[in-house]
């Protein structure tokens, strides 16, 4: 009897954490917060009188929003995509990439649709990247980011107290 039970509480106990492993839980940006991300941007940025594009990407780097102002020309997008994409290889914004890689950032340009330019920021929450956006059309790379900036900043409070 006595074996029965420790084969039962080694089945109930020790089987689920072994099968746990395999298992894994992670966080992803919804439509509605990507489709935020990139209204706040583009209003940021037309505050200061920029026509942008602005790209926001899920954590495994497919397109999940796409937003070009009247003026923002297809080069515009092109160029959002590439610092997002950036973003998602290096876990960090694009411009710590440029600084921090300057070593290996002209072999990183000549990846398909990969740009180390400025302009692209990470969506963080609780430490953990669930995203990325990337923007592109304001007079220099660091409008850019300040103009992605600001749409991440427009839903700060929705990251921090994501479940």
């Amino acid at each position: 009897m006595r074996r029965i039970l420790t084969g039962f509480l080694f089945c109930v106990l020790v089987i689920p954490t072994l099968q746990a492993a395999d298992v894994i839980s992670v966080r992803l940006m919804t439509l509605d917060l990507a489709v935020d991300i990139a209204q706040g941007a583009i209003d940021a940025c037309r505050e200061d009188g920029y026509q942008i594009s602005v790209v926001v990407l899920d954590r495994s780097g497919r397109t999940q929003v796409v937003m070009r102002d009247v003026f923002a020309n297809q080069y515009m997008t092109q160029l959002a995509q590439a610092k997002a994409n950036a973003v998602v290889l290096s876990n960090t914004s694009s411009s710590a990439l440029r600084k921090n890689r300057a070593d290996i950032a002209d072999e990183l340009n000549l990846l398909d649709d990969l740009l180390v330019l400025d302009g692209g920021l990470p969506v963080m929450v609780a430490g953990s990247m669930i995203g990325a956006v990337g923007v592109s059309g304001a007079p220099g790379g660091d409008k850019d980011e300040a103009c992605a900036q600001r749409g991440l900043d427009d839903v700060q409070e929705k990251l921090d107290f994501a479940d």
